[in-house]
């Protein structure tokens, strides 16, 4: 720290007064804000909300999972048109016990906007003419039924610009369950349900709740003691495509939470398994690179360094990989630093050389 004090009042010694100074922090100042304006731009651009969303519906709908169809950004015809996501149910009686599946029918068409996207009127339209489009495309003339099609909306804020023009047109708008809003009349062409995720019902839906830039410390708390318990392997993946985008999008919240115990813990638990698995698989690597080095040389001697060798570049590995996961997860340098010395029996210096 000391070092970095100096080479500030290094870059300082050519302002020859408190003038010089103050417009130099000035237009600092306004370097950084534009580039951290430019940096939060990009890296809103860069997370990937769909993957995570179409992730969080397979586990909303984990129950009756081997009823349906999932079909992720289904393609009708032309590239640009595309459904986020289409479920299809193998039996259309079949119920879906889920409050969300309550709604569906044979054929169900899913527009999920990401948090600051716009949820308007037309993008309701575009929808209806996905579903419009997948009824027409059928293999037989009407093989598909119109009245069997379905179209959710959904988005973490309420589109209430929408919905006061469907109140305006008369449609019939009815708030069955939480956070989901059915909507029928003369302009609804097929069953519309719109689902406003932040007003779901919190226990019986973790994963899209979490799928906000506005967070509830209870929401990512139940979300992470869930995905602590999750047995399939399926499933687990699942819930950690929804906690990498996540933590991607609330880097702020991450950072304030994991500095509290209950919350730092459970996150390292849940990705125990991966450091674990990342450790074996390296060392296994190594010990076989090193044996393979041994009887190529054909002499004990080159064995026995080689194995040596290999265990000591598979251990190296399997730091970097649990390294490389934790920062994913957006711990910080002295998380990850007090992680890998506990993990792994590392000093303070080899720590700080593999973090370099």
């Amino acid at each position: 720290m000391q070092g970095v004090f100096f080479l500030v009042a290094q870059q300082w010694d050519g302002c020859y007064n408190r003038k010089c100074r103050e417009d130099h922090e000035e237009e600092r100042d306004r370097k950084r804000k534009r580039m951290d304006k430019g940096q939060r731009k990009k890296t809103a651009q860069d997370i990937q909300w769909h993957p995570a969303f179409i992730s969080a519906m397979n586990l909303e709908l984990a129950a009756d999972r081997e009823k349906l169809v999932f079909e992720r950004e289904y393609n009708l015809n032309t590239k640009p048109l595309e459904i986020d996501l289409l479920i299809i149910k193998k039996e259309k009686e079949a119920r879906i016990q889920n409050e969300i599946g309550y709604f569906f029918k044979e054929y169900n068409i899913l527009e999920y906007k990401a948090p600051g996207d716009h949820l308007d009127i037309d993008v309701y339209y575009k929808a209806v003419a996905y579903g419009c489009l997948y009824k027409s495309y059928a293999k037989t003339v009407d093989g598909r039924k119109a009245e069997e099609v379905t179209v959710s909306l959904l988005r973490d804020g309420k589109p209430q610009g929408m919905l006061e023009y469907f109140q305006r047109a008369g449609t019939v708008i009815v708030n069955p369950y939480k956070g989901i809003y059915y909507l029928s009349g003369n302009e609804v062409l097929f069953p519309t349900q719109v689902i406003v995720l932040r007003e779901l019902e919190a226990e019986s839906h973790a994963y899209l709740r979490v799928l906000t830039r506005k967070p509830q410390k209870p929401d990512v708390s139940r979300f992470l003691n869930i995905l602590k318990n999750l047995d399939g392997k399926e499933e687990q993946a699942y819930a950690k495509s929804v906690l990498e985008v996540f933590a991607a999008a609330n880097r702020k919240w991450m950072d304030q939470w994991k500095g509290e115990g209950d919350m730092s813990s459970i996150l390292m638990e849940i990705m125990a398994p991966e450091f674990q698995q990342a450790k074996e698989k390296a060392k296994l690597e190594g010990r076989q690179e090193g044996r393979l080095e041994g009887r190529q040389a054909g002499r004990l001697e080159g064995r026995q360094e080689g194995r040596q060798e290999g265990r000591q570049e598979g251990k190296l590995e399997g730091i970097c990989g649990t390294i490389n996961i934790l920062k994913k997860l957006g711990f910080g340098k002295a998380q990850i630093s007090q992680a890998i010395m506990e993990q792994y029996h590392l000093s303070e210096t080899e720590t700080e050389r593999l973090l370099q």
